[in-house]
Parts: structure tokens; C-alpha cells; sequence
């Protein structure tokens, strides 16, 4: 690993997309419980999950552990990430699985994007932050599908119906747009 990423791994938006499209064959139940789970390579069972674990399982997929990499770089620089849910250190079953910590990671790690509002400006494989409110914050992949009107590209998320392909892109506030670099 070197600066909180994978060395030499040259992973397309198109993978990325197409990693997280076939995510939408599983079923999944929305289940935001706390796992104890391996380290490195965990997750929590399978047929549950929550928004984060879309992503997580998507760039698994393409060979990258989230898990791993949000741990190491906490462990590095543990007083960076939010301090909203009073650890004292990290903690690998969880870290990763919050969308504030994957915010913090990707602002370091990833290429940060414009929060704009044209569809067109948002690729396969960009990764997207939302607020939905009440302090409620929720992340998604974006496909290389599109839209029945042709103008903005499906997001593959987990909202509560399981891991879903939508067309939700401008249905929230943007927080954060981020593409693997």
C-alpha cells in the first residue's frame, strides 16, 4: 500500500460501474447493525447491508479493501476523521461503513469532483455523497446507465430497499463527488 492506496492497481469507471451493477443481482436487506467481522478482506453477511456497503463490496470487486485502507490511514490519522461517534480508536468492523469516514478517506486518497447539477458531469464510477437531511448522510456509485430521458446516469445505492440502480442523482443534496484516481 502506498499513500493509502493499492499499489499499482489501474481500475477503469467502467469496472467500477459495472462492479457495482451486479451488485443490484443480490438481495440484500437494509441492515445497519454493528458486525464483528474479518480483518482484512470482512464483511457482514451477506444478504445485508447498508449505503456503504454498496461501495465497499463494489470496489472489492475491482480489488480494492476499504476496509483495510480506512482502517490503516484512521490508525495514521485517527484525529482527520470525524469524531461523531466517540472512539478513542479505530475500529475495523465499523470505520469504513460510515459514510463521513469514506468522505474523509476519499477527499485524501480519490480526485474530489465538482458538485455540479448536469448530469453529464458525472461518470461511471464516480462516487456520490448525499445529506438527506436530519444529519443523515448516505453515498452511492454512479452507473453507465442513464436515465429514461437520457440526462443523468442511475445510481447503484442502498437506501433502504436493498442494493438498487435509481435514478436519484439530483434527489438529494450533494455533499461530496469523488472518482478513483
Amino acid at each position: 500500500m502506498i499513500n493509502g492506496q493499492v499499489k499499482s492497481q489501474t481500475i477503469s469507471g467502467e469496472q467500477i460501474s459495472n462492479a457495482a451493477v451486479a451488485l443490484t443481482k443480490d438481495k440484500v436487506v437494509y441492515d445497519p447493525s454493528y458486525f464483528s467481522i474479518e480483518y482484512p478482506n470482512g464483511d457482514i453477511p451477506a444478504g445485508k447491508g447498508v449505503c456503504t456497503d454498496v461501495v465497499i463490496r463494489t470496489m472489492r470487486r475491482c480489488g480494492i479493501d476499504l476496509q483495510q485502507l480506512v482502517h490503516e490511514d484512521m490508525k495514521a490519522r485517527f484525529g482527520a476523521y470525524p469524531q461523531n461517534w466517540g472512539q478513542t480508536r479505530p475500529d475495523s468492523n465499523i470505520d469504513h461503513r460510515r459514510v463521513p469516514n469514506l468522505q474523509t478517506y476519499f477527499k485524501k486518497y480519490w480526485k474530489v469532483r465538482s458538485i455540479l447539477i448536469s448530469g453529464s458531469d458525472y461518470s461511471p464510477g464516480d462516487v456520490v455523497t448525499w445529506n438527506l437531511g436530519s444529519g443523515i448522510t448516505h453515498i452511492g456509485v454512479v452507473s453507465n446507465r442513464m436515465s429514461l430521458d437520457n440526462l443523468r446516469p442511475l445510481v447503484v445505492h442502498n437506501i433502504g430497499a436493498g442494493q438498487v440502480l435509481e435514478d436519484c442523482l439530483f434527489n438529494f443534496e450533494i455533499t461530496g463527488h469523488f472518482r478513483y484516481p
